[in-house]
Order: structure tokens, then sequence, then C-alpha cells
């Protein structure tokens, strides 16, 4: 049993289709009135170095619907690495809740908070992964097509934390992954190693050709060019990704039955243009209220089941 959540890589194949699987599964039992409220009594704590919508709401709303109650801790609640080590917030706060979900700069705190505290820990973002985001989205593909068999996904953009964890998802499920980037953006190189070694050497592909990858591709994926901690980078991303756009040309050349994806916040007229965000805002917007469902059925199973097996 995984008692935490912080890589998909942690997970094999049946855990991560047996969690979307379920997710699906649990989303209609709760727009049915039928979900039950397996979490009463529960306190979910929620460590934030980082801003968030959709972290926050999702998580927090998700654990009303369970019938537990969540606590927001922000970076002055705590002064987590400076006022008090990762490793004591760990251990106080395994003594006082039952779950950790963490929003955090360093990969590393996120593990430091799993390895000390007694309950299961969420990696809810970290500058090197962001895996409940991958898994909502994995979830609404399945949700539009009936099946991730055979599917392509190409992220058009930075390769960040939010492609690495969907390279990695993809690999697990057996689709196929496609980053479209400069050649100063890629994924780090021992990461792809690692997800090719996962879903073969044909399961992630990187390219500068947007435009050819988008024809074999049936979802059209963007992120920020710009993530927290990379302001002073903004004018020169801006200028280097210039011609990664999610937009009506690029649009053209994919299928006819193509999905664009984005995790929001979306800054229409560089990653995405207005018009083809707009045409896909009920993919985008079903995406974004799939990080409640699926993070809801990732609570239930780490905190009421004792942990993924």
């Amino acid at each position: 049993m995984l008692k935490d959540f912080i890589s998909i890589e942690d997970l094999n194949s049946e855990q991560v289709s047996g969690l979307i699987d379920r997710a699906i599964a649990d989303k209609a039992l709760f727009r049915a009135g039928q979900l039950p409220t397996s979490l009463s009594g529960r306190t979910l704590a929620m460590i934030f170095e980082k801003p968030s919508l959709r972290t926050r709401v999702s998580f927090e709303v998700a654990m009303t619907h369970l019938g537990g109650h969540a606590i927001y801790l922000a970076p002055a609640d705590i002064g987590l690495g400076s006022r008090e080590p990762v490793i004591d917030v760990a251990r106080v706060l395994g003594r006082m809740c039952d779950g950790i979900m963490a929003r955090t700069f360093a990969h590393d705190t996120v593990r430091q908070l799993a390895q000390h505290a007694q309950v299961p820990v969420i990696n809810a973002l970290s500058d090197m992964l962001h895996p409940c985001q991958a898994m909502a989205d994995l979830m609404t593909v399945k949700e539009h097509f009936g099946t991730l068999d055979g599917q392509t996904l190409l992220f058009v953009g930075d390769g960040n934390n939010v492609a690495c964890s969907l390279a990695m998802a993809c690999a697990k499920v057996g689709m196929k992954f496609i980053i479209a980037c400069p050649d100063n953006y890629h994924m780090p190189a021992d990461f792809l190693t690692t997800v090719r070694a996962i879903g073969g050497d044909d399961c992630c592909t990187v390219t500068s050709d947007a435009t050819e990858a988008a024809s074999r591709s049936s979802v059209l994926y963007t992120d920020t060019w710009v993530s927290m901690g990379q302001e002073d980078e903004k004018h020169q991303r801006i200028k280097d990704f210039e011609n990664f756009k999610i937009d009506a040309d690029l649009m053209s050349a994919a299928p006819d039955n193509a999905i664009v994806m984005h995790c929001l916040p979306a800054y229409r007229g560089l990653e995405i243009t207005d018009d083809v965000f707009e045409k896909h805002a009920e993919t985008i917007m079903s995406e974004a209220e799939n990080r409640l469902h699926f993070q809801r059925t990732l609570l239930h199973t780490l905190i009421a089941d004792g942990g993924i097996g």
C-alpha cells in the first residue's frame, strides 16, 4: 500500500488506471447524491507556499463533500523551513491531522513531509511535478473519448512540472506523449530516460514542429510560459515561445475531433488565443472541475482506505 501521493512514478499502471476509473465512478455517485461521507471527523492540513485558486478550493470542497474539514496554512502561518524545520512541521501535523496536502516550491519539501509525517501526504504541486493535475487531466480525456487507448497528447510549451507529470501519466496508461517546445525548454534528460523506460522508447517524443505533432494528436494541451518564480524570465520566455501557442492555425492541422486542454490560469493571446480557448471552454472547465473529483477520490483512498493498493 502506498501511504502518500507524491509522484505518478510511484504508482504502477493498474493503480493509475484504477484511481482514474474510481474517480469517474465517484463523480457519478456524487452527482446522484449517493457518495458516502467517509471522512467524517477527519482533518486535512493544507500547506501553501504558492497561492492557487483551483488547488485550495478543490481540496477544501472535497473534504467538505466527504464530511471532513480542511485547514489552510499560509506561508506566514508556518515559515516552512525557515521559522520551523520541515521535519518538525511534518511531525506536528502528523499528530494533529489525518492528512497533509502541500503546494511547494522545492520538491524535496514534499518528500521530507512524507518521510516524517505519520499520515498521508499529497503533492499538490512542486516545481518538479504536478501529479494531481495530470491525473485529473487523464480523467477528463477518458470521460471525453471513453478510453485512453490510442490517444496521443501534445503538450505545446515549457517542459515544466505539468508536462513532466503528464508524460509520466501517459507512459503509465499506454498513451503517447509529445512535447513541442524550443530547444532550451525540454524536460530534464534523466526524466525522459525514466519515462521511456516505463512506457517504451516511442512513448515520449520531443519536437520543435508543433504543426506536424498536432496532425497526429487527439489532445492539444498548453500551460503558461512563465510559472511562479520565473517572473524575471518573462520577457525572454515570451520571445522564445512566440511560435509555440495553440491558435487557429495549429488547430487546423489537428484531427477534427481533437480537444484542447489547459491547466489554468490561461494567459490568452500568449500560450493560447482567445478564440481557441472559448471554443474549447467546456472541456477546459470540465478539466478544472475534475481536480475536485479526482482529489476527493484520492483523499478517500489515502485516508479512509489506508493507502493506494
